[in-house]
């Protein structure tokens, strides 16, 4: 072995003496402790900005200093930002009639439910600081007019509409939770034309046709139940009024006018109230896969029915904060792992994002216990409590934006956990260059109950087995507070979970610790599984000995989303020459990447950290996806139409998709981002090239 590989392998042996083991932090987790975490974060409403939010804060970075007093190198920051939020102070929704009635009669007025009520089975929901049932930044106003029904919401539920010759314009949308995020439901409805937008929950989504409904035997939500949320929708993440910079209390920020916030009032009901307004249409018939889970049709329209929706919300700008804790590396401090979850909810949040947030406590406690212990990780460890998650993903964005390119050189990885513990079935998203190491973490993780590993519970698809040692790993998407660190600053992301709990009490009123344990346990044994499988990967990903960047990981993953873009091409019946040739070239880069990774792991050189970290940092550009800059990882990026889906290879897959044969400029831009990738894929090459003959 080379001189410089044998002093590299010394030095990085000695960095190991102090590192965390995987499999022992990974069982250190206390049932009692989380169950103690979640009653102390669920004991009030805590929407951002509000009072609630500010114990929840101080609660935090009490919970923080007491588990780290006298360790050294543990620090606690309380960091304020000072965002535009929302808050509602009315709403109202009625059926007022049928035309032909006498003007001003206000007779078969009937006033739908905007909130869920008391259940003598859970006196927290009887707490004062519970809000009525609203979707945050709807546009103040009244409304009334006739009832459009749109099914999801889609961009393609609106064309269908126009198909089927029903015109939105001047009504009122009702469209169901589901298909997309809820803000595209309120901008779709606006650009279509319509003057108001109710969203509801579908009984065969989540309600009566899945189980017993809360708290009558079961757990899914009942006819009352609402799901409030945020509708925001801007072209970047963070506080609407300062994109791309940190949102101090005196930064500089936009004129609200200038920012695309929904301008129609929008409200949402539970099923019941929904029902209610269905029953009473009778136009054409809804096509049958729009139907849900109600006994009444599901039609169109009726111009006969009138609804009145009335909203008034205030905005301004208020102050929350993230709670940040950091235990220094033993060895190589400047180097980080992130952890994160929010600590804001629409109301107690004891599901979102409480079954997540205490797990992260969790294992703070636990990599603090061992620090006291005289074990430390190499790196850093970043302990993160997200505030105002819920309004737009906040608080993570205001952290990677207030320092992007320092995270981007010494960030290893984020990993993200957003109302994880929800059941006993492991699963999630991870960037491509993290599964291999992810995959090591989970071997050495306890399984649901301490019961085999937690990779051999790892959910391939739908409920689906391990195959072969080799889990399925989804691609990371919107909605939640790794978009920040994977898709603006380029730190390779997991977002981690496990599900399988029968119920649902999302974004309601009846979020609470009593539904949270009749629902997914007592005993907290699905979140001493995420906390293990978070430890677990936390102290794998914070040893020097490697760099946890796979070579062979990111070239497989480069293969499947060309063959992926091939497929769409020709499904539109656009040239895939160029498409299969880059596939082509990928697909030759897999032995290479296979003999880098090899060489790397049995002779590491003191080059080969600088030349791995390239292949993830290769991918960001300063000019980001057309028409969304922000996003400056061209590696993914959020769906420009659902929020929620991932975009991977953004550039690439929305030239694709806005492509026509008939279109010669929608084909030149096709060229120009085939060239972009096509020079990417070769750089790929020449860097795993170098890592594979380097000695």
């Amino acid at each position: 072995m080379p001189i410089t590989a044998l002093l590299a392998t010394a030095l990085l042996a000695l960095d190991a003496a102090a590192t965390v083991d995987p499999a022992s932090i990974a069982r250190a987790s206390d049932p009692a402790r989380l169950a103690a975490f979640h009653e102390l974060l669920a004991s009030e409403p805590h929407v951002a900005g509000t009072p609630g939010d500010a114990r929840n804060i101080e609660r935090i970075a009490d919970a923080f200093r007491k588990m780290g007093a006298g360790i050294d190198g543990f620090e606690v920051e309380v960091q304020e930002f000072f965002p535009l939020l929302t808050r509602p102070v009315k709403a109202r929704l009625e059926i007022v009639g049928v035309e032909g009635e006498p003007a001003g009669s206000r007779r078969g007025v009937l006033a739908l439910g905007v909130t869920e009520p008391n259940l003598a089975i859970d006196p927290q929901t009887a707490h004062p600081d519970l809000d009525i049932a609203w979707n945050a930044w709807s546009g103040s106003g009244i409304a009334e007019a006739g009832a459009v029904y749109v099914n999801f919401g889609r961009r393609e539920d609106f064309a269908k509409l126009k198909e089927l010759g029903i015109d939105p314009r001047g009504k009122i949308a009702l469209a169901r939770y589901g298909g997309n995020f809820r803000g595209y439901k309120a901008k779709f409805a606006e650009e279509a034309g319509c003057v108001g937008l109710v969203i509801f929950t579908d009984p065969g989504d989540s309600g009566f046709t899945k189980g017993k409904t809360w708290p009558e035997g079961g757990s899914w939500a009942n006819a009352e139940c609402v799901q409030r949320g945020s509708l925001i929708t801007t072209e970047y993440v963070g506080d609407p009024l300062t994109p791309g910079h940190f949102a101090s209390k005196d930064a500089e920020r936009l004129d609200i006018a200038s920012v695309a916030l929904p301008k129609i009032p929008v409200q949402p009901i539970g099923y019941g109230a929904a029902q209610q307004i269905l029953m009473r249409m009778h136009g054409a018939a809804s096509p049958k896969e729009w139907h849900g889970g109600l006994t009444c049709d599901y039609a169109l329209d009726d111009p006969r029915l009138k609804l009145r929706i009335e909203v008034e919300q205030t905005r301004a700008v208020a102050r929350t904060a993230n709670i940040i804790a950091r235990l220094k590396g033993a060895t190589r401090p400047d180097e980080q792992v992130i952890v994160g979850a929010h600590h804001d909810a629409w109301c107690f949040g004891a599901a979102d994002p409480l079954a997540g947030t205490i797990c992260m406590l969790e294992s703070a406690r636990g990599f603090c216990d061992a620090a006291r212990e005289g074990r430390r990780a190499d790196r850093t460890l970043v302990f993160c409590a997200w505030g105002a998650e819920e309004y737009g993903i906040f608080g993570s964005s205001e952290f990677v934006e207030r320092d992007t390119e320092s995270l981007a050189r010494n960030a290893v990885a984020y990993i993200n956990l957003d109302m994880a513990a929800m059941g006993l079935k492991p699963g999630g998203a991870v960037s491509p260059t993290l599964r291999a190491s992810i995959t090591k973490a989970l071997a050495a993780a306890p399984g649901p109950r301490g019961v085999g590993s937690a990779l051999d519970a790892w959910a391939k698809g739908k409920d689906a087995a391990l195959d072969a040692g080799k889990p399925q790993y989804g691609d990371l998407g919107g909605g939640s507070d790794h978009v920040a660190f994977w898709c603006h600053a380029g730190v390779p992301s997991i977002s981690l979970s496990a599900g399988g709990s029968e119920g649902t009490s999302y974004h309601s009123n009846y979020d609470t610790v009593a539904w949270y344990r009749a629902t997914v346990g007592a005993d907290y044994a699905a979140a001493r599984l995420v906390t293990g499988m978070a430890s677990a990967m936390l102290a794998e990903l914070g040893d020097a000995r490697s760099e946890h960047i796979s070579a062979t990981a990111l070239v497989d993953d480069c293969v499947v989303q060309a063959d992926r873009l091939v497929k769409l091409a020709a499904e539109s019946k656009l040239p895939t020459e160029r498409l299969v040739a880059l596939s082509k070239s990928l697909a030759d880069l897999r032995a290479r990447a296979s003999a880098a990774d090899a060489r790397i792991a049995s002779a590491p050189t003191a080059t080969d950290a600088a030349n791995l970290r390239e292949l993830k940092s290769m991918w960001l550009a300063h000019g980001g996806v057309e028409g969304r800059p922000w996003f400056r990882n061209l590696y993914a990026a959020t769906d420009r139409y659902s929020g929620y889906a991932t975009e991977p290879w953004p550039l690439l897959r929305e030239a694709v998709e806005d492509a026509s044969p008939d279109a010669p400029e929608s084909l030149k831009r096709l060229d120009r981002a085939t060239d972009l990738y096509v020079q990417l894929a070769a750089e790929l090459a020449t860097r795993v090239g170098a890592l594979a003959a380097a000695k």
